[in-house]
């Protein structure tokens, strides 16, 4: 994921950044980024680390919105405004898939305005199309939009070389294929998922990884996926939370969060 510490040559504040968020140290890597108010992509940035902690613990939902906020401030051109407005999207959807308050409108108002916003060819818009699918699938309840979404999201994060967003495209193809019956499809998109965030050290999304491909694989394969994912599950301190009841065999849908 180039400029965000994955891969030679970031820098050594992105690098940092990196090695604290895929270990799901949302806060202290946002606490890197906070000396930087002037810069409406740090800032940003920033906003997407606190807004992932929502997604992956529940909590810390008002230093979210208080860096939404700093970033909509600080947003001086169309694309900063978009990539502002794509973050609201997604802290709407959160909000409302963790059941915490249903902000389900708000969401999908949100990415609508960040599309109108950014430029067909900017950075932001494969991510945009990875969560306007999310919403189609999980609040919506559309999963040919979402799947049309995800497609498009894919082959922009195959064209910018951006492997974590590929990682979640591959997730929740894959998710939708098991939902369709296509269990060897379903096992490749997992499997391919679990294989980046394995190389990128995304250890923080690698036990979702392990409990979906489980699902599609026989014993005692399955078994031992499910082991690891509960051995990184403890490991991190139960996060995300969301996955605790995903530890154990019924066949169930990758979780919309990660």
């Amino acid at each position: 994921m180039s400029g965000s510490g994955t891969t030679a040559g970031d820098e050594p504040l992105q690098t940092a950044v990196w090695r604290l968020r895929s270990r799901g140290c949302w806060t202290d890597a946002a606490a890197l980024l906070a000396p930087h108010p002037s810069s409406p992509a740090l800032t940003l940035q920033r906003t997407a680390l606190l807004v992932e902690r929502c997604l992956f613990t529940g909590t810390g939902w008002e230093d979210a919105e208080d860096a939404l906020r700093t970033a909509e401030a600080a947003a001086g051109s169309d694309d900063e405004r978009g990539g502002a407005a794509c973050e609201r999207g997604h802290l709407a959807y959160a909000s409302t898939v963790l059941g915490v308050r249903d902000r389900a409108d708000e969401a999908s108002a949100a990415l609508g305005r960040a599309a109108a916003l950014l430029a067909p060819d900017a950075p932001g818009r494969a991510l945009l199309h990875f969560r306007r699918g999310l919403v189609a699938e999980h609040l919506a309840e559309s999963p040919q939009s979402a799947r049309a979404a995800y497609l498009r999201a894919h082959a922009g994060a195959v064209a910018q070389n951006d492997p974590l967003l590929l990682s979640c495209t591959w997730r929740h193809l894959a998710a939708l294929a098991l939902r369709d019956g296509e269990l060897a499809e379903a096992r490749e998109g997992f499997r391919e998922s679990l294989r980046i965030r394995e190389e990128l050290g995304y250890l923080v999304g690698t036990a979702p990884a392990l409990t979906a491909l489980a699902d599609t694989e026989p014993e005692p394969e399955a078994g031992r996926l499910r082991a690891e994912a509960a051995r990184l599950f403890r490991l991190l301190g139960g996060v995300p939370t969301w996955l605790a009841d995903q530890l154990s065999p019924p066949t169930r849908p990758a979780s919309p969060a990660a």
